[in-house]
């Protein structure tokens, strides 16, 4: 799941911001921990950063299933969700 806010600061630093919520109900520890280098592996070696605009900041919250995903069925997913979301923009 992706959210995305786009801020209307007048002075915007930086490029955009990235979140992550991965909680219990992905599993222990070690599993929460796993998904989330995935993710954030994800988002640096696909270069999504480059992609979006400053302004945009982004959470994205894994959902149980993640779990089981391997690193290009989460990079897939989070890819489709943010040209879902640009779209509507």
């Amino acid at each position: 799941m992706v959210h995305v806010h786009y801020r209307e600061d007048p002075i915007i630093q930086g490029g955009p911001r990235f979140g992550l919520v991965v909680s219990k109900q992905v599993g222990n520890a070690v599993t929460r921990h796993a998904v989330s280098r995935k993710l954030r592996h994800t988002v640096v070696q696909r270069s999504i950063v480059d992609t979006l605009p400053r302004e945009c900041d982004v959470v994205i919250r894994a959902l149980p299933r993640s779990a089981a995903a391997t690193s290009d069925e989460l990079a897939h997913d989070l890819e489709k969700a943010l040209e879902k979301v640009q779209k509507k923009r």
